[in-house]
């Protein structure tokens, strides 16, 4: 993050061709604007920021970062967040923020900020209709998310090991992107589900890993960190049925209809609307097929890149 406005400001040669940039909340805007000299329009996409994510344990914040979201939307022509909730939460803890400071508080870069702001979903590579797929048994339990503090994967096995003990039958996959360094539970808990435990680890084929949401039955989110929610709204346009909990943006992102089944409000809540759906999985199809659609509908890029081209165009035409 603090390095990204050097690379890239030696790495765009000719400039003055270009119509227009697109940048990650990751890179400095102010840093690359003021590198480049005369630059065309700038829109920044915060699909995260640095005042809500969570700080890892033993870990402390490190205020610069949080310095550099404010400058980089303040130099931006236009700011796009991936979710209502994800705004929202930048709004709050940036203004949270900026009244910690000791003096000379800049407390007018909110509305500012806010005048060219926009939530813009992303477009997800939705590949394979579920409409044909049979769901094979015992029912297969998805987890699809990063192998990170901030998916909170100790409350994701305590529930798996709630409903093994209730004598459910099930599969597990463990799927998402891991690193050199990932929570320590994710091994200790490989003995315990023994062989049901068809997958572990990431998956980098992406027809290999579609194919094991089109196998699910149930897709589990127990996050602390989620600003849209990709990996969920996947599972479900595959006929997974997610089961996440009421925060974050997932009560945004699932369509109101589907709340009751799929959205949980404790910990409780979720081991025993994950066995009722586990027992059920059958009886549950129609009803994964129908927020298959609605997802498809929704956040396929097919369905999704006119509202960015709008928001480009207009970007990039505000200063021809």
């Amino acid at each position: 993050m603090r390095g990204a406005a050097l690379h890239f400001s030696e790495k765009v040669k000719n400039i003055e061709r270009y119509d227009l940039i697109i940048a990650s909340g990751l890179m400095s805007t102010a840093d690359f604007k003021a590198l480049v000299g005369e630059c065309p329009p700038v829109i920044v996409y915060f699909h995260e920021n640095q005042f809500s994510y969570p700080i890892a344990p033993g870990e402390r914040m490190d205020y610069q970062f949080g310095f550099t979201d404010i400058t980089s939307a303040l130099a931006a022509d236009k700011v796009l967040f991936n979710s209502q909730t994800h705004m929202a939460m930048f709004f709050d803890h940036m203004d949270l923020f900026i009244r910690k400071m000791p003096d000379f508080q800049p407390l007018w870069v909110a509305e500012r900020i806010r005048k060219k702001t926009f939530v813009c979903y992303p477009g997800c590579t939705i590949g394979f209709p579920p409409h044909g797929i049979k769901k094979s048994a015992p029912p297969l339990i998805i987890w699809n998310h990063r192998w990170e503090h901030d998916k909170n994967p100790e409350a994701f096995f305590s529930a798996i090991e709630a409903v093994q003990n209730r004598g459910i039958d099930f599969r597990l996959a463990l799927l998402g992107e891991t690193f050199k360094s990932y929570p320590a539970i994710f091994d200790t808990v490989k003995e315990k589900i023994g062989a049901r435990l068809v997958a572990f680890g990431y998956e980098p084929d992406r027809n290999a890993y579609m194919n094991w949401l089109l196998q699910g039955t149930v897709a589990i989110s127990t996050a602390n960190q989620e600003n849209f929610g990709i990996s969920m709204v996947e599972a479900a346009a595959c006929g997974c049925l997610p089961l996440v909990p009421n925060r974050l943006s997932y009560p945004e992102i699932i369509p109101t209809p589907f709340h009751e089944t799929c959205i949980y409000n404790s910990r409780e809540e979720l081991v025993e609307k994950l066995i009722r759906l586990l027992e059920n999985h059958e009886s549950c199809h129609k009803k994964s097929l129908q927020l298959s659609t609605e997802m498809v509908t929704r956040y396929s890029w097919k369905n999704r890149i006119d509202e960015f081209d709008r928001h480009m165009s207009d970007a990039a035409h505000r200063q021809a």
